[in-house]
């Protein structure tokens, strides 16, 4: 299947994938064939697993997210994995916050409460508040995401060994059990594990509330170690138009990386 809408769909609701990850039901448990429990194994003997990254406590980063058409929203982003209570404030917000309106934007999400303000006043509007959830879940989730795949609800099938940019790798499609998510339709995800650092380089992902099936948009990513802590730092999502090229439509960025802040979930009120 190819994408016969237009691409700046796609740039619209990129934010989607892993979002879905993020609304599992512990009452699910998850379903690993014996190869790709190999592949997770080796992933997590590289970057220690969750709780190495939980024993941070907290995060602060910046966050440059590069909409290729729409322009950089670019937040500094607080998280507290303990509880997954979030901050984050926006100077520049073109493309996901409150894109028609200027000034220093702040959400927060704290024991699932969001809040949302505008140059220091506070706005109770729906969508707004609705923005604020979304954004708070999915960016953490986006800065944890290989220390999430396993989660409760998973089901992961190893797809055997293919080619991409000269290099062979061994390839797990990632899904979810039925209700695991809460969605009417799950995102897939067919992951490209380095046989060599045993990362996952690169990942192609479907968004089924938008049409978009099969998963056929692609995912690379670029790694770096903080503080002991292997995160992805840069990702490149990638769509094809209707003959099949491919062509960039975002590049997130996470830099100034900063853990064991001794951030309290009060901070993050307002």
């Amino acid at each position: 299947m190819l994408i016969t809408n237009s691409i700046s769909l796609i740039q619209r609701v990129v934010l989607l994938l892993g979002f879905g990850l993020f609304l599992f039901s512990a009452a699910h448990a998850q379903k690993i064939d014996a190869k790709s429990r190999m592949l997770y194994d080796a992933l997590e003997d590289v970057n220690g697993g969750y709780k190495k990254l939980a024993k941070k406590k907290d995060v602060q980063f910046m966050y440059y997210y590069d909409d290729k058409a729409k322009g950089m929203d670019i937040s500094m982003e607080k998280h507290i994995f303990d509880g997954e209570h979030s901050w984050a404030e926006y100077k520049q917000h073109p493309v996901n916050v409150l894109p028609d309106m200027q000034g220093v934007a702040v959400q927060s999400l704290v024991m699932n409460k969001p809040a949302v303000s505008l140059d220091g006043k506070k706005l109770m509007d729906e969508a707004a508040l609705g923005g604020a959830v979304f954004l708070r879940k999915v960016n953490l989730y986006w800065f944890a995401m290989m220390y999430k795949l396993t989660d409760p609800g998973t089901i992961s099938e190893y797809q055997g060994k293919k080619e991409y940019k000269g290099k062979t790798y061994d390839t797990v499609k990632l899904t979810y059990a039925d209700g695991a998510t809460g969605k009417a339709a799950d995102d897939q995800y067919i992951l490209y594990f380095n046989p060599e650092t045993h990362l996952v380089d690169m990942f192609y992902f479907s968004l089924p509330a938008f049409g978009v099936n099969d998963p056929i948009l692609r995912m690379e990513c670029d790694y770096k170690k903080v503080d002991g802590i292997l995160l992805s730092t840069v990702r490149r999502a990638y769509a094809p138009n209707a003959e099949g090229t491919y062509g960039q439509i975002g590049e997130y960025t996470t830099k100034d990386i900063k853990f064991k802040n001794k951030f309290s979930k009060e901070d993050f009120m307002f």
